[in-house]
Formats: structure tokens, sequence, C-alpha cells
């Protein structure tokens, strides 16, 4: 017999495999049913058996092959001295006349002792085929990975940023450092103050630059699309949903950098499942159940005081802690406003070369911008100079084009100046804050704040009531 020996069968075949001639019978019909040509010889290098798809591959019939030695039937058979040297060979490729096929043979070894062997046949065509797939999967995987380089590329080097004062050189410097690091980073400051630019620029000096960079407005995309935008769903999980799934942004960043623009806009939801990505660097598309590594970097951004939103409930303490390890304010842009004709003739320049001519501004112009404080920052100058250019014919911008809000404002503007009590809270304000954020907003950390400031609990509660600080 081809199989001597019985071996375990499931409980649902004890009654039917009854003797050893019915296993055998089972055991041959489970290698009739492969789709690889299969060829068994014993010791003496004699076929013993072949199924179907042998025959169909290799065009020998089991007539005439079974019994017979093999080398008589396949003058150039490799099988032989596979049990005679009891190595396994495989990827072999063959050919007989007209037929091609590739062939894996191993010995079969029962007690350390060589009682055969067996050859697996494929067919090239069905290898051809599945080489073509893999072909075609490599160049759509290509197609892809070039589309997204191209479309998430970022474009900003710290060379893109305009300014030599100091708050700005300050963010600069620390920008830089965090950008060798691979710390998650937050970045904070006023709209309009250049936090995308920040960001690029801190993709491209880090080991991340070779990956994409993928930039979210988590306040522009509609709330009931945040989720799957970001993470992605499964085919059918939803009426409507894209055949095939969806990848989210975050596995498309994955090998770069993801920059969440007003981090502070995500729901309390929302923000759960961030911190989750944050700490296991795994993602879970809607509707399935495994999760997806990702290999990302998050830098997160915000005009807002995410610390006081912590206290009013608004935004995860855990999440705060997590992005806050590495903290870039971006400085108003009139709280450098020594960088105004810098950036300025920068812009100037720019859209000159857009418009395909040359434009200049006279002295009384580059008065009236350092003068202004800016409350819309680096935006708000460079969509002035992009309306002055616009409306200037002559070549030479005036005041008279300037915006007419701008003007109707400059000609009773004095420089805002604060008051002396308005410093006063300002400093408390920042001092409070710090220590808040240092100690926490528990009553026995407002003790010790209360204490390393030199006033006294009720007054530190005043304190943060007259500075709006809700905690």
């Amino acid at each position: 017999m081809l199989f001597a020996k019985e071996t375990a069968i499931s409980p649902m075949l004890k009654g039917l495999l009854s003797s050893p001639q019915a296993v055998e019978q089972w055991y041959l019909k489970i290698l009739d049913s492969i789709d690889d040509g299969i060829l068994v010889a014993d010791e003496s290098a004699i076929v013993r058996y072949v199924n179907p798809e042998y025959t169909r591959i290799t065009g020998v019939s089991k007539e005439k092959i079974v019994g017979r030695k093999l080398t008589d039937i396949r003058p150039g058979a490799m099988l032989p001295g596979i049990i005679k040297s009891g190595k396994s060979m495989a990827g072999v490729y063959r050919r007989e006349g007209d037929v091609e096929y590739v062939v894996d043979m191993a010995p079969i070894i029962i007690d350390n002792k060589i009682f055969g062997g067996v050859s697996v046949v494929k067919d090239i065509t069905e290898v051809q085929r599945l080489t073509d797939e893999l072909h075609k999967f490599t160049k759509k995987t290509h197609r892809l990975k070039t589309m997204v380089d191209r479309l998430y590329r970022a474009r900003y080097t710290f060379k893109s940023i305009i300014g030599h004062s100091t708050p700005i050189t300050e963010s600069m410097q620390l920008a830089d450092k965090a950008a060798r690091g691979h710390s998650d980073i937050l970045i904070t400051g006023e709209s309009g103050t250049g936090k995308e630019v920040f960001a690029q620029a801190i993709h491209n000096a880090s080991v991340q630059v070779q990956g994409p960079f993928v930039a979210v407005s988590c306040a522009t995309i509609p709330p009931a699309l945040v989720e799957s935008e970001l993470f992605g769903f499964d085919e059918g999980v939803f009426t409507g949903a894209k055949k095939g799934g969806k990848l989210g942004l975050f596995e498309i960043a994955s090998g770069g950098t993801i920059f969440l623009d007003e981090i502070g806009e995500l729901s309390l939801e929302l923000q759960a499942k961030l911190l989750r990505v944050l700490q296991e660097r795994t993602v879970r598309r809607i509707g399935e159940a495994g999760e997806i590594p990702v290999d990302i970097r998050v830098i997160a951004a915000t005009n807002q005081e995410l610390f006081a939103l912590v206290g009013e409930g608004k935004f995860r303490a855990d999440l705060y802690y997590r992005l806050n390890v590495l903290n870039i304010h971006l400085p108003p842009l009139r709280r450098r406003m020594e960088d105004v004709p810098l950036l300025a003739a920068e812009f100037l320049a720019y859209y000159s070369r857009k418009a395909g001519r040359g434009f200049t501004m006279d002295d009384q112009v580059g008065s009236i911008l350092g003068r202004y404080d800016w409350p819309g920052n680096i935006r708000e100058l460079r969509n002035v100079i992009e309306y002055a250019i616009n409306v200037c014919e002559t070549g030479l911008i005036t005041a008279q084009h300037l915006p007419l809000w701008l003007q109707s404002k400059l000609l009773t503007y004095k420089a805002a100046v604060p008051t002396l009590a308005e410093l006063v809270q300002d400093v408390e304000r920042k001092a409070i804050l710090e220590m808040l954020q240092r100690y926490g907003p528990q009553v026995e950390a407002k003790r010790q704040i209360a204490r390393e400031l030199g006033i006294s609990l009720a007054t530190l509660y005043n304190k943060m009531k007259a500075c709006k600080i809700q905690l």
C-alpha cells in the first residue's frame, strides 16, 4: 500500500474510515483534488502515484507512468537523485517537448529512513499568471506611491520663514531642535502666524522627510466625516461606502508626518480615538476589527488656549499632556514688528513675479504698515500686499492703493499701547497658567501655587476669575 500507516482522523470520519484501505483512499482523494501536479515514487524511484493535475501539466498519462521506474519514462528526471541524496530542491525549471513547468522535489523520510520522494509540479502558465499579477500589483503600488508623493509634499523649509526678530528666531531654534527627534509636537499661536509653514519646515528637517506630509484641517471637515477621513472605512460599512473601502489619512501619512490643524475642534469622542493612535501607533478603520500599524509623526496646531479648554471640559487632559511634550509657540506679528518690512518685501516680490511686472512701495506705505497692529497677523499682511498690487496701475504703491478699511482705520489710528493694569494682568495670567500646567488644577495644587506666588488662595481664585481662567 502507498499509505501503510493510519494517522489521527476526525471523529466525523472515524466510522467511515474503518480500515487501512479506506484511509488510503481518503488520502488519495485529497491528493487528487490538489491543483498542483503530484508524483510520488518509492525508494527505488518507481512511480506509485500521480494525480490528475500531474498528467494534465506534463501530458504523461497515469497508465503510462505508474508502476514503472521514473527514469524509464522520463530519462532526465531528477527525483531519483533527490531520493538517493535525501536533499530537497525547489523551483526547478523543466521542459519536456513543448511543455514547461516548475518542480519542487523532496525525499519522504520516516524514522530517519528514506522511503521515496515526491514532486510537486506547477504549471508555468500559472506561475506566469501569478508573476503578471504581482507585476501589476507592484505597478499599481508604485503609481499610488507616486501620487501620494506628489499630492502630499511639504514645500516649506526653515529658510522659507522670514524674520530676524528675537521672538521668531527663538521659535525657529526650538522647532529645528524638535525636528531632529521623534516626539509629537504641538504648535500654538494666533490665526495667521504661520503654523503650517512651521509644520512643513519641521517635516523637511526630520528623518521623515522622504515620507508624505498630510495636512488636515479639523475645523473644515464636516463633523460626520472626520472619523472616516482620519481613520478610513471598510467596504460596505455604511450606505454609499466606496467599493473596497477607503484609506484614512493616518494610513496615507504612514512613513511621514500628519499635521492636524485646529486640533481643538475635534469632538471628545474623536479625541479619545486620537489618543489611542498616539499611544499605540495603530489605527482601526470604521467597520474593521483589526488594527493597522502606522509609522507617523503627529504635529498638532491650535489658535485656542487648550489648557483653558481642559478646564472647561472641552478638551481631554490626557490628550493635552500627550500632545504638549514639545510646545512651539509662534509670536503674533505685533510682537515682531521689525519683521514687517522684510515680510512686506517678500510678498511684494512674490506678487510682482505673478503679475509679470515690478512694483515698489513709497515711504508712507511702509510707515503705515509699521504702525498697524495686524490682528490677522502674517496672513493679513499678505492679503493687503496682494490687494495693493491688484489695484495699482502705475507700479508705485501708495496709501490710496491700500484697502479702504485700513485707510479709514489709520486716519485716527494710534499705536495700541496697553495700560499698566493690562500689562500687569497679562503677566499674572501667563504666570498662573504656567503654574497650573506645572502643578495641575486640583485644590491642593492651587494652595501650592498661591504659596509660591506669595498670595492667599482666595486672592488666587480672584485673579483667575479676573484673568478668565476657568478651572
